[in-house]
């Protein structure tokens, strides 16, 4: 049987190599709208952070976000990105990978 090939993405979050399913894209488009992307087909400039809600916080502080996507990212952005890693976690947890 032939094995596949598992998709991997650059963390913005540990700058480390992960398997695409565990991580959550955040895009940015023309119109300078940031978003969480969980199907990961948006049009736009995507980054990579993992999905550990301790990591969302130190990202705010460092700014990466900002300097990958080129755009001042809101607070309230932060607020959504912790609330749904920390809900994909819990999932995660409850469920096992899927």
């Amino acid at each position: 049987m032939k094995k596949r090939k598992i998709p991997m993405r650059k963390d913005l979050l540990t700058n480390t190599m992960q398997p695409k399913k565990e991580l959550v894209r955040v895009v940015i488009d023309k119109e300078k709208n940031i978003s969480v992307d969980p199907t990961g087909k948006k049009p736009g400039r995507g980054a990579y952070v993992s999905l550990d809600p301790s990591k969302i916080e130190s990202a705010k502080e460092s700014e990466v976000l900002e300097r990958s996507l080129g755009a001042k990212v809101p607070d309230s952005f932060y607020e959504e990105l912790y609330s749904y890693v920390d809900h994909q976690k819990a999932r995660k947890e409850l469920f096992g990978d899927k």
